[in-house]
């Protein structure tokens, strides 16, 4: 006699799957996979033909003969890609820097303090995200050039500012309101000053929200396009505009234009796989909502 048989011993019947449940399960791993399709099979082909020769690039088969020659084009004195890497990258560095403290602070006291039209404040904050971008790029072209900063990285980084600011508020605060204050009255009676709060309490509870906001405005100052393509010629051209030098009378260069891409690509990679702990702890715990 075994156990399933003997008695006293509860056996569990396995009851098998009813037709519905199953035809659901396959579709939805069909649909999961047909999304993940969708969004990685462009990232997938541009890694390929990054590293096609001009005979390979028009082919659609996977077998080739790999090449590191258009990586070193681009980085050659004719395309010069690592001047224009290295403005990407001052524009945002420069831009996180000034974002993150500013919007803390301001989402802080909006969030802890009683201020007279706080919701028009809010609102106002917020309504600065429905403009237009090209409707902005017109006043600030004009007052750079008056000050003489057309073509640099100082106009981008006042540029980006003026929309990774609201928008970090926005995320940050969103995240502080759901700290207790308790926290905060509990450290005060210990005596701690209101900056001790900020520091040692406040930013290591808040700090998944922060990196949620650091990552969204990362993503929009490394991705933008229009103001760097009116209010830079030579000097300050960062990697989104770079990118449009690969189409010229011959047509495109693909090949080329693909390396350029991942190299563009990379940063934010490496950046998602080092904060991605905190940007999902961040998301899920709701500072997006």
């Amino acid at each position: 006699m075994n156990a399933s048989t003997s008695p006293g011993t509860k056996t569990h019947a396995r009851h098998p799957l009813k037709p519905k449940k199953v035809f659901g399960a396959i579709f939805e791993n069909i649909a999961v996979l047909l999304v993940v399709i969708f969004l990685f099979l462009p990232i997938f082909w541009i890694t390929l033909t990054a590293f096609k020769d001009n005979q390979d690039v028009y082919s659609i088969s996977l077998l080739f003969h790999a090449t590191l020659e258009n990586f070193k084009t681009i980085f050659s004195s004719s395309f010069q890609l690592g001047n224009f890497y290295i403005n990407s990258l001052i524009v945002v560095a420069f831009t996180l820097l000034i974002t993150i403290p500013i919007s803390v602070l301001a989402s802080y006291s909006l969030s802890r303090y009683i201020i007279p039209g706080k919701q028009y404040i809010m609102f106002g904050i917020l309504a600065t995200q429905f403009i237009p971008l090209i409707v902005n790029v017109i006043p600030f072209f004009i007052i750079f050039r008056n000050w003489g900063v057309l073509d640099t990285t100082l106009a981008l980084i006042i540029v980006n500012l003026g929309h990774t600011v609201p928008y970090a508020i926005w995320l940050t605060k969103g995240f502080i309101d759901r700290i207790p204050i308790d926290v905060e009255e509990a450290a005060l009676i210990d005596g701690a000053s209101r900056l001790r709060i900020l520091w040692s309490v406040l930013l290591p509870l808040a700090k998944p929200g922060i990196i949620t906001a650091t990552v969204f405005c990362f993503v929009i100052t490394w991705n933008e396009f229009m103001f760097a393509l009116i209010l830079t010629n030579r000097e300050a051209v960062t990697l989104p505009v770079a990118l449009s030098y690969f189409i010229g009378e011959e047509g495109v260069q693909w090949n080329l234009m693909s390396a350029a891409g991942v190299t563009f690509i990379l940063p934010a990679v490496i950046f998602m796989l080092i904060v991605r702990k905190q940007f999902v702890q961040g998301m899920t715990s709701g500072s997006v909502k």
